[in-house]
């Protein structure tokens, strides 16, 4: 059986026995704890958890998942064995309070035996040691006696306290043939019985409404069908390989397997994730698929592959896996362009970082990399430390990875006690105009500018070179300065058609924007350049900034006019919004809020971006920011007409490009001041 027929005939099996099938959430949760979503469980945490209203009593689907940072992280693992992924599909059925052990137990085994048809003489069942009901159900119902083990192996619980209850997993025996147990053994469904709440006493009190949350791996059962060993010999990515083949130019043998399962599971983490939303980047879930990006380029390099590779792979992704997952198709253009911008960027880095390790490999001492140095790659040329490990790994050589944390945290302090020096510096600089008021701000892609200064390690100099950290003033710029609450940008400087500088972040002293980033070829002041932004990221940012506007103006309407901001972050990956109001919001607040702004998206109101004087501002009634100053001459941006605020940051020009709304979060922040964190465009499907 087919990896796509096996999905359909879980999905059709549950359906059939009265489950609400529904499509996978997105690989970005609305949980602040967690950077992914890492199992099926998570977007049914609030039901599982009493916290939410259930909308259907039995439910199926089948969850995309990628364990790739944090404490849920696979990604050392992937390309060395058959089972590790950092992108998989689990299978979950669920029951809110309708079902409970024997459903969870009968549908099981059912759909394992008499549907999958596996032979069950192959399955072996665990329960918990206290789980007498369980035990005898699957005697009854299987013929089973059960291995009975403890809290380890067979419970489940949400933290130290709260719901929790025993679980019950099945196991495929992989054949006696295979020496290792935990190879020839393999965990194949996990039925988790929430029957308990624990108190900090630890104490177990029945819940008075008892749920069922299953998983297993769709990775797995395919191994399984199709009677493989390997997760990766099975058609899907004998598929995807193919297509690997096809772009690089080799055929995978023995030698290089590693590096085409590697390149096979990146290519669905990286393309799953951007196309739910995740932008590549240097902080949280963004570094993580920047990582896991970087990693897969680098397999490719060593298969001798030079250029771009899972942009041009992307495609192979659509074909295998598009049918279940439309947002694959529906976002292909973006997605390749953000995995070709990040492509073209590493290619610089690389080609920079292995110049320094090539020098440095003579020198080591005991097959141990100093840490000092690893933190360099780093630090200039944007090496994470997993790849400085993974490239000196077929040189039998281990990094000193104490000495990089040292070197880490010894960064991180000078750039706090860094941060004002560096502000006083740039005051100096007298000859400096200004970049970035409301008369010269440039919203253009791309545009010609003249070198005017470079601070280097705390000093202005004419010149710098290759792998130097600096931050960089220009005659004029189109780079958006970190400024009222919006991120600034990141992009790229061109000199002669070659990149010269990959701009990190955009950052502003009092209205000069400075360029900060690493360079990649030397550069002068009076050079002329060409500077061009990351336009994927400046769109998302700015369909964030204004669904801010337009929160605060639901806010105000569903509450009281009395609502008044009180600071905000815009980012492309999220808001944050402060503002004064004297208690929490109610569920049914919240809500109306997020359709509220979601009917003014769906409207496609115009959005204007008008220049004025302060007095015509104030008397068009513009909103301003409490506490903000600002000049005689200020932007207005004014969607439909539900909004009027004083702003420079970028903006959509129609509400409807910001696409959709969703409230994640509400709370307290201090006396009298609430936070709500909020997601948009793609991020918020």
């Amino acid at each position: 059986m087919k990896y796509n027929e096996i999905r359909k005939t879980f999905l059709d099996f549950f359906e059939s026995k009265g489950h609400k099938i529904v499509p996978s959430a997105s690989l970005i949760p609305n949980d602040p704890t967690l950077l992914f979503t890492v199992a099926g469980m998570v977007p049914w945490k609030g039901i599982l958890q009493g916290t939410e209203p259930a909308f259907a009593p039995r439910v199926a689907d089948v969850q995309k998942c990628i364990r790739a940072g944090g404490k849920h992280n696979d990604l050392d693992e992937v390309g060395y064995d058959g089972r590790h992924h950092t992108f998989f599909e689990m299978v979950g059925n669920w029951s809110f309070g309708d079902y409970f052990k024997e459903g969870a137990i009968e549908y099981s085994w059912e759909l394992l035996t008499k549907v999958l048809g596996l032979d069950p003489a192959k399955l072996r069942v665990t329960t918990h040691e206290t789980d007498e009901e369980s035990t005898a159900i699957w005697k009854k119902v299987a013929g089973k006696d059960a291995i009975r083990l403890g809290d380890k192996d067979n419970w489940w619980s949400a933290g130290d306290t709260g719901p929790c209850g025993p679980c019950t997993e099945i196991f495929y025996d992989f054949g006696a043939d295979i020496e290792n147990e935990d190879d020839r053994w393999v965990e194949i469904w996990n039925d988790v019985f929430m029957q308990y709440d624990r108190d900090a006493n630890g104490n177990l009190t029945p819940l008075p409404k008892k749920n069922v949350d299953t998983g297993g791996g769709l990775e797995r059962w395919a191994a399984i069908m199709q009677g493989k060993v390997d997760n990766y010999d099975t058609d899907l990515f004998v598929g995807l390989m193919k297509s690997i083949e096809d772009v690089v130019g080799v055929q995978k043998n023995a030698e290089n397997t590693p590096s085409f399962k590697v390149i096979a599971d990146h290519l669905r983490a990286v393309g799953f994730a951007i196309a739910d939303g995740v932008i590549p980047s240097n902080t949280d879930r963004g570094y993580v698929i920047r990582r896991i990006l970087r990693r897969a380029m680098r397999h490719g390099q060593m298969l001798g592959h030079k250029g771009a590779l899972l942009s041009k792979l992307y495609p192979a992704l659509i074909t295998e896996m598009g049918a279940a997952y439309p947002e694959l198709a529906r976002e292909e253009s973006r997605v390749v362009e953000i995995i070709q911008n990040e492509e073209n960027a590493f290619a610089d880095m690389l080609q920079n970082g292995m110049k320094l390790l090539e020098n440095e490999i003579p020198k080591v001492n005991n097959n141990v990399l100093p840490g000092e140095v690893a933190f360099k790659l780093f630090d200039t040329y944007g090496f994470p430390l997993d790849l400085t490990q993974m490239i000196l790994r077929d040189k039998n050589i281990d990094v000193d990875v104490a000495g990089f944390e040292k070197s880490m945290a010894e960064q991180k302090e000078r750039s706090r006690a860094n941060t004002k020096g560096t502000r006083t510096l740039w005051e100096s600089q007298t000859q400096l105009s200004d970049t970035d008021d409301t008369k010269k701000y440039m919203p253009e892609n791309e545009m010609e500018s003249k070198v005017l200064s470079i601070l280097r390690n705390g000093e202005f100099v004419q010149s710098a070179n290759a792998g130097d950290e600096v931050e960089v003033a220009l005659d004029k710029t189109n780079f958006y300065g970190t400024q009222g609450g919006q991120v600034g940008d990141s992009g790229e400087i061109k000199k002669d058609d070659n990149t010269v500088m990959n701009v990190s972040e955009a950052a502003r002293v009092n209205n000069v924007v400075i360029h900060k980033g690493v360079l990649t070829d030397s550069l002068n002041v009076g050079d002329t350049v060409k500077t061009i932004i990351n336009q994927s990221a400046r769109q998302q940012t700015a369909r964030a900034h204004t669904a801010t506007h337009l929160l605060q103006a639901a806010l105000r309407h569903v509450l009281n006019e009395d609502v008044e901001q009180r600071g905000s972050k815009v980012s492309p990956d999220s808001v944050r919004f402060d503002f004064s109001f004297g208690r929490a919001m109610t569920p049914e607040e919240k809500q109306a809020t997020e359709d509220l702004i979601n009917q003014w998206i769906n409207a496609d109101m115009p959005v204007k971006h008008e220049e004025m004087s302060l007095d015509e501002a104030k008397s068009k009634g513009a909103m301003a920011l409490f506490g903000e100053k600002y000049g005689d001459t200020v932007k207005v941006i004014t969607a439909g007409d539900v909004s009027c605020e004083l702003c420079g940051g970028t903006h959509i020009y129609h509400t409807g490009e910001i696409i959709r709304a969703k409230i994640n979060k509400e709370k307290s922040i201090s006396s009298g001041i609430r936070r709500i964190t909020m997601s948009v465009g793609t991020l918020a499907e």
